[in-house]
């Protein structure tokens, strides 16, 4: 600390844990639902109960206390992007109803990202399943729109870029369901976002993915200024879009036109845009400005979730089994002896299967950190908890498996007791279905009948 006091640059974020705090930051981390715009429900993870978390600001040079309590039943925790020092022996390994707090000097100016960070196998999988927000770290250099305009910005959008997964093999291959702006399929061309002609609009801008690479364009637009991961002193004049991979981030400047009407806001890698990421930034002379939009994803009373929920098309989870339109019984006939079930993205594949009496179900695991145990590790086990054929497995690493043979017909389930929000389900019914061989032998006999029946009437 002595040496860091003598550089020309700041100094790291570590200060003494009794440290006055400038800012105190407080997030919540549990598991639950949201609803996510156009008849979709998410069951996942949350922060504060919304997707993404609360928007929080310093500013460069502050001492921040940020305070994690967790709500839910599993271990949870925080990753703070804008530390410049150890954060998880502080923040790691959050265990249900219990609080933890840390204090750190943000010493650099930027847009960041936070996300639940357990430890190990369930760092990137809290992530996936929607625990991550946005803090922005002010600088005390003005930016250089600030100076040629004169003023501060008069229209701020905080705006994050993430993906909703409805499994955990999807979120493993990186091929989300929806990818949205701010916690809801079009949310922006729903709610439009209004700006005057000739209004200073400033975006910061913060790709959470956890997978996708984001090139963020707005249609009419070309930034005045844009501003790597948002510090001033990354300056780049003009530019179309904004390339963006996983949490990286930007400051973007410009002006409205005089020309009003919709400027649309987008990923021009447009299969994500197709997806939910698309939102209209409206020209308007009598738009209501200075205005600022944060990036906090949806909040809904218990009861606004509720009705949500009851008037919903389909409902999806990366790690249970969510409307059948999503995630279908896969139908393995009497002819499959021995069918395989997948265990990737603390997720099992396919979540709901058919099979015959007499079938056996293998587990592979394909999930690969085996470090650690219980919620931090990709170790699992296959535990059944309805249904007449009971079984358990022993606990499996990467690539081992387990065999377990179905012998009474009925419905059943199962859950990985490390983890049990993974859950699956298994219809076992009686072998009375027509084999493929059955058909083949059914229609050489009508072949030969129609044939003795031919040879018989031509006798005639």
């Amino acid at each position: 600390m002595d040496r860091d006091s003598k550089l020309s640059i700041p100094p790291t974020s570590f200060v003494p844990q009794d440290s006055k705090a400038d800012v105190i930051c407080k997030i919540s981390l549990e598991e639950g639902e949201s609803y996510i715009g156009k008849g979709v429900m998410f069951k996942g993870f949350t922060t504060d109960k919304k997707i993404p978390g609360p928007t929080f600001f310093a500013t460069e040079g502050d001492i921040v206390e940020f305070i994690v309590e967790n709500k839910g039943k599993i271990p949870h925790g925080a990753s703070l992007h804008m530390a410049y020092t150890q954060t998880s022996k502080y923040l790691g390994k959050i265990e249900p109803e219990k609080i933890k707090s840390f204090k750190f000097r943000v010493s650099y100016p930027g847009v960041y990202m936070y996300h639940c960070a357990p430890g190990g196998h369930a760092i990137p999988m809290h992530i996936i399943f929607g625990q991550y927000g946005m803090m922005v770290v002010k600088a005390k250099k003005k930016f250089k729109m600030e100076e040629v305009m004169g003023k501060k910005p008069d229209v701020e959008i905080y705006l994050i870029q993430h993906e909703f997964y409805s499994s955990g093999k999807e979120a493993v291959d990186g091929h989300p369901l929806y990818t949205v702006f701010n916690g809801k399929i079009f949310r922006y061309v729903d709610e439009p976002i209004k700006a005057k002609p000739g209004d200073f609009v400033r975006i910061y801008f913060l790709n959470a993915g956890p997978n996708l690479i984001s090139t963020f364009h707005i249609v009419g637009i070309i930034w005045d200024y844009a501003y790597w991961q948002g510090n001033p002193e990354n300056i780049f004049t003009s530019g179309q879009s904004a390339l963006a991979g996983p949490s990286d981030s930007w400051i973007l400047d410009f002006r409205m036109p005089p020309d009003e009407g919709a400027y649309l806001m987008l990923s021009h890698a447009v299969g994500s845009t197709d997806r939910g990421a698309i939102g209209i930034l409206m020209c308007d002379k009598n738009a209501d400005t200075p205005v600022m939009i944060k990036a906090d994803g949806p909040e809904y009373s218990t009861k606004e979730l509720a009705e949500l929920k009851e008037k919903s098309l389909r409902t999806i989870s990366p790690f249970e089994p969510g409307t059948p339109d999503i995630d279908p019984v896969v139908v393995f006939g009497p002819d499959s002896k021995e069918v395989t079930v997948k265990i990737i993205g603390n997720s099992f594949f396919p979540k709901r299967i058919q099979i015959s009496k007499g079938t056996k179900v293998k587990w592979l695991n394909e999930d690969v950190f085996s470090y650690f145990e219980g919620e931090y590790a990709g170790i699992h086990d296959i535990f059944s908890i309805s249904g007449e054929d009971k079984f358990k497995s022993p606990l499996l690493a990467h690539a081992e498996t387990f065999v377990q043979e179905f012998k009474t017909p009925g419905e059943m389930k199962y859950i990985c007791t490390p983890h049990p929000y993974m859950r699956g389900e298994i219809t076992v019914v009686e072998n009375k279905n027509t084999s493929a061989k059955d058909y083949w032998t059914m229609g050489f006999s009508l072949s030969a009948i129609i044939i003795a029946l031919g040879l018989f009437l031509r006798r005639k």
